[in-house]
């Protein structure tokens, strides 16, 4: 069950659609055959947005009737993107469904990470075995529970000679440094594309700000940026995670209200405070980082890319398809890879990264009753 034909899901903190990749292993490496995203539709996006926009730990009821609707989708992925690269649901050895994260409170007590998009109703609608709810082992050891991208970016971008850092940009970015001798950090630096994204879909009624274009048409807010960057989380040592329950738009207004500015130079500013924080991470904790490889739909964001180069003068900053790997694609082959990790019992060291205790076994199993 460790070699053939793995399906990765995620939706990301973009909340833009289902993405999912269909992964071959025929040996450690994956090899990515197919891949697509499927866009959330009506009434998934609403239901989506009204639930993480009131802040607050989803109601069960609420969170019970979107996990069966996410759970549907991410069953369509699934089947499309097989169907697509012409493979049976039969020949898949398992699916890695990361799901939809609707509450991330990895610092509560107890610890509460929610991700919707049930794994039961995956298992039926496709008949293959499910591996789901990767978090939730991590939180008990102690960890965060996030990021888990680290695991998989030291297998795909590990090299002896040089010291290098991979950064994901999602809607928030997370960052692994992966030193010459192995050892592998990461974290959570804070927002991405998520504060972006919201300010020019309620200013221009526009999905993303693409290439960072109207970002790049402003000006930074000096102030305002000042106050953003004060933000405790910043400060935070490692290991540490977040997401849109603290980066949102109620987190955003109050700055607003003090600092009044043009749009585009809001625009901006959100850009320069995504860059900064990445660059601050990359000082502090990794001091020379030889390359940055940068994956998620901030790789094409040519005006956040250039930030982030301007403030790195002595890293090289190139998207992983320069490495390998679609920028697009490789979350969605991290659970193709968890998954695998999960049916061959490989407990994952998630010391460095989220802080837990011992290695786990990342993933709970569900086999389909083929009788």
């Amino acid at each position: 069950m460790t070699q053939g034909y793995f399906i990765g899901l995620i939706s990301g903190t973009s909340r833009d659609g289902v993405d999912a990749a269909l992964v071959l292993f025929e040996d450690e490496e994956p090899r990515l055959l197919h891949a697509l995203t499927l866009p959330y539709g009506e009434p998934i996006a609403s239901e989506l947005e009204d639930l993480l926009a009131s802040g607050r730990e989803p109601r069960e009821a609420a969170g019970g009737m979107l996990d069966e609707f996410l759970g549907r989708h991410f069953a369509k992925a699934a089947r499309k993107v097989s169907e697509e690269a012409g493979i049976e649901m039969r020949d898949i050895s398992a699916i890695g469904s990361h799901g939809q994260t609707v509450w991330h409170a990895p610092d509560a007590d107890p610890p509460r990470s929610i991700q919707l998009g049930s794994p039961q109703v995956l298992l039926r609608s496709t008949r293959a075995t499910v591996v789901s709810h990767f978090r939730q082992a991590d939180l008990e050891a102690g960890g965060q529970g996030a990021p888990l991208a680290p695991l998989l970016h030291r297998r795909l971008f590990f090299r002896s000679d040089e010291e290098r850092a991979v950064l994901n940009l999602g809607g928030i970015a997370n960052i692994t440094f992966i030193s010459a001798d192995g050892r592998t950090r990461g974290h959570d630096s804070g927002p991405a594309n998520c504060l972006l994204d919201l300010w020019i879909r309620q200013e221009r009624g526009l999905d993303f700000d693409e290439n960072g274009e109207w970002a790049a048409s402003g000006r930074p807010v000096p102030d305002l940026l000042r106050d953003l960057l004060s933000d405790p989380y910043f400060a935070r040592a490692a290991p540490k995670s977040t997401g849109l329950e603290y980066f949102n738009r109620a987190w955003l207004e109050p700055f607003l209200r003090n600092h009044p500015a043009l749009p585009a130079d809001v625009q901006c500013t959100l850009s320069e405070l995504t860059a900064r924080t990445v660059a601050q991470a990359v000082s502090e904790s990794a001091g020379s980082v030889a390359r940055l490889l940068v994956c998620g739909g901030g790789a094409h964001n040519t005006d956040l890319l250039g930030r982030i180069a301007a403030l790195l003068p002595d890293t090289r900053v190139e998207p992983t398809s320069q490495h390998g790997m679609h920028p697009d694609w490789v979350e969605a082959v991290l659970f193709a890879w968890l998954a695998r990790e999960r049916l061959a019992e490989r407990r994952q060291d998630t010391r460095l990264i989220t802080g837990a205790r011992e290695p786990v076994l990342l993933g709970e199993v569900h086999h389909p009753n083929h009788t």
